[in-house]
């Protein structure tokens, strides 16, 4: 039954975010991920990034500062039918930090040890 429960909130948050109308791009210093045309934006360059990586930032900056489970990204990102290795989810992070190593001081990937990763930003500043 929890199986069945989780794959309903799976296909209803995935239609939800399919009927949104609002533009689906964040931008914070140095950095614009553009889930409507697929574009990451570094310094002001175009970074060719893979699909998965791209929504998996997206999806980690939407919520700046909140920790998510590797368990929780791979659901919300890769959908509640992926069955692979929860450790597709260390390496996706790493080839972003690669793209995004010390472009700005004001965000960064953030391991949180024992429990996922989050997208940090800091205090003073947030999405604009």
């Amino acid at each position: 039954m929890k199986e069945v429960l989780a794959r309903i909130h799976a296909v209803l948050r995935r239609t939800g975010q399919e009927e949104e109308q609002g533009e689906k791009k964040l931008s914070f210093d140095k950095l614009v991920i553009n889930l409507d045309s697929y574009e990451l934006l570094v310094d002001g360059k175009r970074v060719d990034t893979p699909p998965k990586e791209l929504e998996l930032l997206y999806h980690l900056a939407a919520s700046p500062n909140r920790v998510f489970t590797r368990n929780q990204l791979l659901d919300e990102v890769w959908g509640f039918d992926y069955f692979g290795d929860s450790r597709t989810v260390d390496v996706h992070i790493k080839r972003l930090r690669e793209k995004l190593e010390g472009v700005s001081d004001q965000w960064r990937l953030k391991t949180v040890w024992g429990v996922g990763y989050k997208f940090e930003v800091s205090p003073a500043n947030g999405a604009g």
